[in-house]
């Protein structure tokens, strides 16, 4: 099912969320240089846990590994949301398991496209890059996370013309689905499905099990280039703690952290 665009602003976000807890409260811009730039300046101002902020367009919007994230104004979701979980750094992929979970979980739910995950935290279809998520920690007390930021952008009403040029080959629900999606129907949908994640995650739950599933990298060949090498094999897990595991054919099992890879199959640099 898709439904045609709305107009974007945080009154109408406010106006339809159903959420407890994310969204509240939204700080909606027409144009910003990154989401996620602005989330850190509110958490260290002492905004609360969920607060979301989104923009039209972005002009420094961020992706993994430095790369940029660009979208013409109205045509993509950009937005970062401020979580403060009780997590010890070692669990923090978990948050961007639940949203990334949440997201994909969204998109099926209101446009019917079979949304997956590709480890670490992008969201494909068929192989096609639809959309990612970018989640940055804050410091650690007391062994335990002061907050995290998560962005995620989505390529919604993008024509093929517009698609971003990334690693892996771009696709938009407009593409995927023939027709407009409302992005303010597809957000308020997405922080339901994630708040009803995160919420049992705060609580000490794990969504190891359940993104797992969701992840369309498990069982393919990859190539993961790391700082020190280039790992070829097959993917054949990931940890409680999101890192994947890859056997190469020798047998070998090899476990990557997701902040030290790129699937492609390049040395990253230092």
């Amino acid at each position: 099912m898709t439904i045609p665009d709305e107009p974007l602003s945080a009154e109408a976000i406010e106006a339809r969320l159903t959420t407890r807890l994310l969204g509240h409260p939204t700080h909606f811009y027409a144009e910003i240089g990154s989401t996620n730039t602005e989330a850190i300046r509110l958490a260290h101002e002492g905004a609360p846990d969920g607060t979301l902020v989104i923009a039209d367009s972005q002009s420094a919007g961020k992706g993994r590994l430095g790369r940029r994230w660009f979208a013409p104004p109205g045509s993509a979701l950009l937005f970062t949301l401020l979580l403060r979980p009780k997590l010890s750094p070692i669990l923090a992929q978990r948050i961007t398991m639940v949203c990334s979970l949440g997201a994909a979980r969204a998109i099926e739910a209101l446009t019917g496209v079979p949304a997956r995950i590709k480890w670490p935290n992008d969201l494909v279809v068929s192989g096609k890059k639809l959309g990612g998520v970018l989640t940055e920690l804050g410091p650690v007390t007391d062994g335990v996370l002061d907050y995290a930021v998560v962005g995620i952008g989505l390529n919604v009403n993008l024509h093929p013309a517009e698609l971003p040029e990334t690693m892996t080959p771009p696709t938009s629900l407009l593409v995927e689905c023939g027709q407009p999606v409302s992005r303010l129907a597809l957000l308020t949908r997405l922080l339901a499905e994630c708040e009803a994640l995160y919420l049992p995650l705060c609580a000490g739950w794990s969504p190891h099990e359940a993104w797992r599933e969701a992840l369309e990298t498990i069982g393919q060949q990859v190539q993961v280039g790391t700082t020190e090498e280039v790992i070829r094999g097959r993917a054949v897990d990931v940890t409680e703690t999101g890192a994947l595991v890859v056997e190469d054919e020798a047998g070998t099992r090899h476990v990557i952290l997701a902040g030290d890879v790129t699937l492609r199959g390049h040395r990253l640099e230092r």
